[in-house]
């Protein structure tokens, strides 16, 4: 086999954690890559500007399972400004390192978390704007520091991945 898979990856490939979905996800990424056919799902529900639970659902290789999986673990008990921080390299290294030409699962994990997330900020905005939760809650105006985090992180994403919002 002209690839070598970490132990890692491995693990995280044969028995994944977090599989499945959450009936009451509070925010929603699908992400995928047109070249390689993977497709990733993140779900994430929220308390307190927390991430409580992740999870997931991937239709690829090996590698796309194994970094779904490993961000799904990463994420939780994070808040949502930590969250956003995480890079694709770091989830490469979290499962030891991938092959060169897997690496863009480890993109699309950091693009799926960074589409969850901002699915989760525009939900809450459209409950205040319509009166089911309190307005304190968000900022509205994008002057809060996960708003502007998010914008931060959606043109360094499409910069370093050349992809666009």
């Amino acid at each position: 086999m002209g690839e070598q898979y970490t132990e890692q990856v491995m693990k995280h490939f044969l028995e994944p954690h977090n599989v499945g979905q959450i009936s009451d996800a509070d925010g929603t990424g699908k992400v995928g890559n047109p070249v390689c056919g993977d497709i990733m799902e993140l779900q994430i529900k929220v308390d307190e500007d927390r991430i409580v639970d992740a999870k997931f659902r991937t239709f690829g290789c090996g590698a796309a399972i194994a970094t779904s999986s490993v961000l799904t673990d990463m994420v939780k008990g994070k808040t949502l400004l930590e969250a956003l921080q995480i890079t694709n390299e770091e989830v490469t290294q979290a499962l030891g390192g991938l092959p060169a030409r897997k690496r863009h699962c480890s993109v699309l994990a950091e693009e799926a978390l960074h589409a969850a997330i901002k699915n989760y900020k525009e939900r809450l905005q459209g409950k205040i704007k319509s009166g089911e939760e309190p307005a304190g809650r968000c900022c509205l105006d994008e002057t809060c520091q996960l708003c502007k985090l998010i914008a931060k992180r959606s043109e360094e994403i499409a910069k370093k991945h050349g992809t666009e919002e």
